[in-house]
């Protein structure tokens, strides 16, 4: 039934070039699950192979130029896509909002589950912590979720929370190995981890969120088989497929 349903898809969004062989998506790991999942259908579907690179947003900043094979499609963050259309590193014309991720809160599976539906409500859980962990902010990895969760428990409703900015790896890696008790870390990447379970997302007054953008790279050695790819995975049948892995759509 999933092929079925993909192929009328397909049909109606994609016109596959003869002689394309590669698509090449570079995006942040926040996107990455539900774009492998369409990006694997897409190549079932039209034998055209889908390549997905995922990376921290720094070394993507850092590879955009350089690296090869050049990426044909990017997925970003709206402010990191600014200076790359500034730079002339998407081609004109072709950024569209993608959708949004929140920022949520983990505890180990099997632990309770506090009630964090408001600023006030988060504050007295975490600070019943021993410690929350969380990614480091700044160089090298440049993580826009870090930076966000860095400033939030720098808030006064957060005064007394013990937290730290784990150096390696992510926030949610470190409460798999029991670094911590409690974890701040973009949605989809706290569900696939069977080791913690996801309480909820931030409450919405603190802004925790990251909103993606997409566009065409100006390396792109076949424009229109990426323009392709990105109206399949912008088409109002794919919103199901993101939302599961943790991704509104706008």
């Amino acid at each position: 039934m999933r092929t079925i349903f993909y192929g009328a898809l397909l049909a109606i969004f994609v016109t596959p070039s003869v002689e394309a062989a590669e698509i090449v998506v570079l995006s942040p790991p926040l996107v990455r699950d539900g774009l492998n999942d369409l990006a694997g259908d897409y190549a079932r579907q039209t034998g055209i192979t889908v390549t997905v690179k995922s990376d921290v947003m720094g070394k993507i900043m850092a590879d955009i130029e350089t690296a090869t094979p050049a990426a044909d499609v990017i997925i970003l963050p709206p402010d990191l896509m600014d200076t790359l259309e500034k730079n002339g590193g998407v081609k004109p014309g072709t950024r569209a909002k993608l959708g949004r991720v929140e920022i949520g809160l983990a505890v180990p599976a099997g632990a309770p589950h506090p009630d964090i539906s408001t600023v006030a409500q988060l504050g007295s859980a975490l600070r019943g912590a021993k410690m929350v962990v969380y990614s480091k902010p700044g160089p090298p990895r440049n993580s826009v979720e870090a930076g966000i969760i860095d400033t939030i428990l720098k808030q006064p409703e957060f005064t007394g929370v013990h937290s730290t900015p784990v150096e390696t790896g992510s926030g949610i890696m470190a409460l798999v190995h029991g670094e911590g008790d409690m974890a701040m870390q973009v949605i989809p990447e706290i569900t696939p981890h069977k080791e913690v379970e996801l309480v909820g997302p931030l409450p919405a007054k603190l802004g925790a969120h990251i909103d993606t953008a997409i566009a065409i790279s100006a390396r792109s050695g076949d424009a229109s088989d990426a323009q392709a790819f990105i109206r399949y995975v912008m088409s109002p049948h794919a919103k199901a497929v993101w939302k599961v892995k943790g991704l509104d759509r706008f």
